[in-house]
């Protein structure tokens, strides 16, 4: 029967001994701090906006990790603590890049714009002189006064970092500028058609 004993102790002792280094011991506090600050930083690159997949699964680990520790699951929440970390840096980067070429796509947005506004003016005085269609005139007239409030709302949007928004705000005055364009050089080609 001693050996019996025995047998139970140590077989006691294992168990124990393997619980005790399956929790891991301490809480991975340094490397749930090392994943807080990480998501911090994604959020400040505008991870939240440019990398939402990413981003998004930084804080659900962030969050597990956070929850395995008062389960005294160590092991686990380091797992998920390093897991944040690293789709936090993941999207950080990744955000860089993508507000990056979105503020490019904005910036030659606003230049395409501004430009047409500049070419409608012009195209605008030179009709008048040669008395083009009072329709036409109307419509390219409408089309920069519009043009030149959205340009301004897409600077404003500019100015804030709302990239997807500056190109939003200039998509449909900026086709309209390009066909009022348009009007004022065909009846400019047709008008010549006629004086000849």
């Amino acid at each position: 029967m001693r050996a019996g004993r025995r047998w139970r102790f140590v077989s006691a002792v294992i168990v124990a001994s393997t619980s005790i280094l399956a929790c891991g011991g301490n809480p991975p506090d340094k490397e749930i701090q090392q994943a807080q600050t990480a998501v911090d930083a994604a959020r400040a690159t505008g991870a939240e906006r440019y990398a939402k997949d990413d981003f998004s699964a930084s804080t659900d680990a962030l969050k597990n990790a956070h929850a395995a520790v008062e389960a005294r699951d160590y092991r686990l929440a380091l797992n998920y603590a390093l897991e944040a970390r690293d789709r936090a840096e993941a999207a950080a980067r990744d955000a860089a890049d993508r507000k990056a070429t979105a503020r490019s796509n904005a910036d030659r947005a606003l230049r395409n714009a501004a430009l047409a506004l500049v070419d409608i003016r012009a195209k605008l005085k030179s009709a008048q002189a040669t008395q083009k269609p009072l329709r036409v005139l109307n419509a390219a007239r409408s089309a920069a006064a519009d043009g030149e409030n959205h340009v301004q709302e897409a600077r404003a949007a500019f100015e804030r970092e709302d990239y997807p928004k500056v190109l939003e705000i200039l998509a449909a005055p900026a086709a309209r500028l390009r066909e009022s364009i348009r009007d004022l050089d065909g009846s400019n080609a047709s008008q010549t058609k006629r004086s000849r």
